[in-house]
């Protein structure tokens, strides 16, 4: 069963079984789940595992008769003193009919790399939304500011220009949107050695310059985290948009001298996101005790646009993750009443 041990490195519940359900090899995180030793696991009906047995019995012949490649259902697996788990189970066929591998996904794990999937084809369809829609405003609108430049040139009465100035300067404000909206895709990506503790404390002084009163900022640092390639400018950009739009929300606290904003950086070992495992990444935490991302908006903040805050543009959050991934990472967010995280991920090497 040696050739098995590469099961082991895997954070999801493999058992490599017999078409009968006998355990011919169990990796460390089913033991590590189930709470009894391999040798304990190995030799034992895996179908007994389960509040129901019947399921994987049939998908077991299923294999063993060739009937399917691969085959999935949801079902529960019993535990020793601890409570049953929902998991995802696959069975899939290998080149030796008795041996078929059965891979056990926690519900918790699978609905993650659901919300994974949905928030990067986000992203990617954000960015070519954006990209498009702002090159289409980006031409009629030099149109329309040339156009009111020329007829203030011919107007007699200096009440009437008061109307053209409204044209030009609304036609400025777009313009700005339209450059910060394209901004991210037109500059390039600028590749460095970054040292995620310098981003954290230069968003700190930036932050604390614009709210020197009220605000406790908390440094909760791991600096064993290696120096990693990244476009530090674009990091900055990042950590500073999330954490100025947690000062926003925190404004009431800030007044009453109650609030408070939390940089927490964490090395995350053997942990997967984005559909790839990765020995080490990064987190990087920014939280704060304000009152929460609105529930009317939680699961749309990284959409363009979309913000809790009157007159906010919406694309802080929205840049924060075109940044992020950018560097083969995904932001994450976790909020209620009094507690907001926002986590960011990236690969380490």
């Amino acid at each position: 069963m040696s050739r098995f041990h590469a099961f082991d490195l895997l954070a999801t519940l493999v058992a490599v079984v017999n078409s009968q359900g006998a355990v011919l090899f169990a990796n460390a995180a089913l033991e590590d789940a189930l709470g009894i030793s391999r040798r304990a696991i190995v030799g034992s009906h895996f179908p007994d595992s389960f509040t129901e047995t019947l399921p994987l019995l049939h998908a077991l012949q299923g294999a063993g008769g060739n009937e399917f490649a691969a085959l999935r259902y949801d079902a529960v697996l019993r535990r020793m003193s601890r409570e049953d788990l929902p998991v995802h189970v696959i069975v899939t066929q290998t080149e030796k009919p008795e041996e078929i591998i059965v891979e056990l996904l926690p519900l918790e794990q699978q609905a993650r790399q659901d919300r994974e999937q949905r928030l990067a084809e986000q992203a990617q369809t954000n960015k070519e939304l954006i990209r498009n829609l702002a090159h289409e405003i980006k031409n009629p609108l030099g149109g329309i500011r040339g156009a009111a430049q020329l007829l203030e040139m011919e107007m007699e009465s200096p009440d009437l220009t008061e109307y053209t100035q409204v044209i030009i300067r609304e036609a400025d404000r777009l313009q700005i949107l339209v450059d910060r909206l394209l901004a991210p895709h037109r500059r390039p990506h600028l590749v460095g050695d970054v040292n995620i503790h310098e981003v954290c404390e230069r968003v700190r002084s930036l932050i604390l310059a614009e709210f020197p009163k009220g605000l406790k900022v908390v440094r909760d640092y791991d600096t064993s985290i290696p120096e990693f390639r990244g476009d530090r400018e674009q990091l900055i950009q990042t950590v500073l948009n999330i954490a100025h739009n947690a000062c926003q929300a925190l404004v009431e606290l800030i007044a009453q001298g109650q609030a408070s904003l939390t940089f927490r950086t964490r090395i995350a070992r053997q942990t997967t996101f984005g559909k790839q495992r990765y020995r080490l990444a990064l987190e990087l935490h920014v939280i704060d005790n304000g009152p929460g991302v609105p529930d009317s908006i939680k699961d749309r903040i990284f959409y363009p646009l979309v913000s809790g805050r009157e007159g906010g543009s919406g694309l802080g959050l929205t840049l924060a993750q075109t940044f992020v991934q950018q560097h083969h990472g995904l932001i994450e967010c976790d909020s209620e009443p009094g507690y907001t995280d926002f986590k960011i991920l990236i690969p380490l090497p």
